[in-house]
């Protein structure tokens, strides 16, 4: 889970039910919790999530080479998975993928999170980082979203969205793994769980 997804289920889990915002409210919400989209108009921050949501859901299947390490420590630093590069490696967080396998059944989402799908969907969504970290993914994503910082004549630079790729990797992680839901809306219930008044790690 990144620094926007913290902002968003600050919510009362007990009373709030998160099934009721859609996906790409999901990510739009994500969006407008980043650092940079301070004020940014709304709708802007919704065609650019749509987009996201787009790319990553067209992608054609990612390989992933990394390794892949398995420990704890996930809820005390809010994370189900990290890439890294150097070397590339994947790291799952068991404390947390228990806790969201929890949090399906108690829901009642197991119908849109199969059985393993929320581990596979954490390796799906770190494979898109890594996809788009060393090839022309994140171009080709900077093309899809058409935001554009700077023109000179007939010439455009098309411009960086923060969190775009967090959406655009959750997308991809909800298709390939055939979820009913994007993993957005399991980030959101697993951060108001975690954040809980009284719950201790």
């Amino acid at each position: 889970m990144t620094a926007a997804e913290d902002e968003l289920a600050d919510h009362d889990s007990e009373l709030w039910d998160p099934a009721s915002v859609d996906d790409i409210e999901w990510a739009v919400r994500l969006l407008a919790a980043t650092p940079t989209h301070e004020g940014r108009d709304p709708r802007l921050l919704r065609q650019w999530a749509r987009r996201a949501d787009e790319f990553g859901s067209r992608l054609a299947p990612v390989p992933s080479t990394a390794r892949v390490v398995e420990r704890d420590g996930g809820l005390e630093r809010m994370l189900l998975a990290r890439y890294t590069s150097r070397p590339p490696t994947v790291e799952l967080y068991t404390d947390t993928l228990d806790l969201a396998e929890e949090l399906v059944d108690a829901r009642g989402w197991r119908v849109w999170y199969p059985p393993g799908s929320v581990r596979a969907a954490a390796l799906a969504h770190e494979a898109v980082h890594a996809h788009l970290h060393h090839g022309p993914g994140k171009a080709a994503l900077k093309q899809a979203l058409d935001h554009t910082v700077l023109r000179l004549g007939r010439h455009r630079v098309p411009g960086h969205v923060a969190g775009a790729e967090e959406v655009a990797a959750h997308a991809y992680a909800r298709t390939v793994c055939g979820l009913g839901r994007s993993p957005l809306l399991l980030t959101a219930a697993l951060r108001a769980a975690v954040t809980r008044p009284g719950r201790e790690n």
